[in-house]
C-alpha cells in the first residue's frame, strides 16, 4: 500500500512550482489533496490555477479539492480548511509552501515589495498554523473549536 493513501494533505501554494510538484507525487499514493492557492483564473505570466491543479491531481491518482486561499488573509484560510476537513474528514498533512520572492538587494527593494513578501513568507506561514494547529488529524469538532 503506498503511504500516502487515504491522507489528506493541506498544500498552501499548490497551483504550480514546488506545490503542484509535492501533490502530484502525493496523488501518485492516492492522496486526498487540497490545493490552497489563490490563482483562480488563467494568467499569461504564470501558469497553473486551483482548477488545473486539481485536474492534473485526479489524472495522477488523487482526490483534489481546489480552495481559494490566500494565506494573507485569515478567513480565507478558515475557509479551505474548513471546505477540506467537510470534504475529506480530516488534515493529517500540512505543506505551507506558499511563498513570494523578491531577487534585489536590500537598498533597491521597495518597501511595498518588502511588506507582501513578508506577509505571505512569515505572517501566512504564522497564520495558516493556527488552524491546522500542529495537529494531525483535524477534525470537524476541532473546527467548531477554531472558527474566528
Amino acid at each position: 500500500m503506498p503511504r500516502l493513501a487515504g491522507k489528506t494533505l493541506f498544500i498552501t501554494g499548490a497551483s504550480r512550482g514546488i506545490g503542484l510538484s509535492i501533490a502530484l507525487r502525493a496523488a501518485r499514493d492516492g492522496a486526498n489533496i487540497a490545493v490552497a492557492a489563490k490563482t483562480t483564473e488563467p494568467d499569461p505570466r504564470l501558469p497553473g490555477t486551483i482548477h488545473t491543479a486539481v485536474e492534473q491531481i485526479n489524472a495522477a491518482g488523487g482526490h483534489g479539492l481546489a480552495c481559494l486561499c490566500d494565506v494573507r488573509i485569515e478567513e480565507q484560510i478558515h475557509s479551505a480548511v474548513q471546505r477540506t476537513v467537510e470534504a475529506f474528514g480530516g488534515i493529517d498533512i500540512l505543506v505551507n509552501n506558499a511563498s513570494a520572492l523578491f531577487l534585489a538587494g536590500t537598498l533597491d527593494t521597495p518597501v511595498k515589495r518588502f511588506d507582501l513578501v513578508h506577509a505571505i513568507n512569515v505572517r501566512g506561514t504564522f497564520l495558516i498554523r493556527f488552524p491546522i494547529n500542529n495537529r494531525a488529524p483535524l477534525t470537524a469538532r476541532d473546527l467548531r473549536r477554531l472558527k474566528p
